[in-house]
């Protein structure tokens, strides 16, 4: 009987259903004109485009434009802002000693290091040479750069601000590096330049040195 009560049921539903409209599908009709697409695929007027361009021979040159522009920015890197050469012989530290804001964890979840932890990272690997900032761009710069690095028997690593560290490296057959947006002359608090930095114990000594 269970299953007879069920049956009837469903076909009761299905009458309502019918009633109401809703048990069978009905062409609408058509509310309003209709149009095919007129607009052009994006992707495909972006290769029209492309084409005309490099049938003209604009896309060769903005090409040819591009590489200069690319060139030009690793040849001669922008010069670190905020600098300037150093007047007075200036001495001071700095203390790269850090705390740990948060736990320093394992794949495990195990505590290696725990907040608050203070560490200096010269007492785990000492400065192998002296780091030697100066603007390639101001020859009496260069000249002091090559002097000091003479001194100190060219433990010196030489670092630009400005300048191109690629007709430099080639001029002294020695590697040049430049402190790309000036990471490392803000981090030492260097404002002044030539600067040499040596370690002294656990902590760097920053000497702004003027040139002649």
């Amino acid at each position: 009987m269970r299953g007879r009560t069920v049956s009837v049921r469903a076909v009761a539903i299905g009458w309502v259903l019918v009633a109401c409209g809703l048990g069978q599908a009905e062409n609408l009709g058509r509310i309003g004109p209709t149009y095919p697409i007129a607009e052009q695929n994006l992707l495909d007027h972006i290769m029209t485009r492309l084409r005309e361009k490099e049938r003209s021979g604009e896309l060769a040159k903005f090409e040819q434009l591009a590489r200069a522009r690319a060139s030009e920015s690793v040849l001669n890197p922008k010069p670190v802002p905020g600098l300037r050469l150093s007047e007075v012989p200036r001495t001071y530290y700095f203390d790269p000693s850090f705390t740990l804001d948060r736990n320093v964890v394992d794949e495990t979840g195990a505590v290696l290091f725990p907040a608050g932890l203070r560490k200096n990272p010269l007492d785990v690997a000492s400065l192998s040479k002296h780091l030697l900032f100066f603007d390639a761009r101001d020859v009496r710069q260069v000249a002091k750069a090559r002097e000091l690095i003479a001194r100190y028997q060219g433990r010196v690593k030489p670092i630009l601000v400005g300048g191109s560290y690629i007709d430099l490296m080639k001029a002294w057959n020695t590697p040049v590096y430049y402190d790309q947006e000036g990471t490392l002359v803000r981090k030492l608090g260097i404002t002044g330049v030539p600067a040499i930095v040596s370690q002294e114990g656990s902590r760097l000594r920053i000497d702004e040195v003027t040139v002649r």
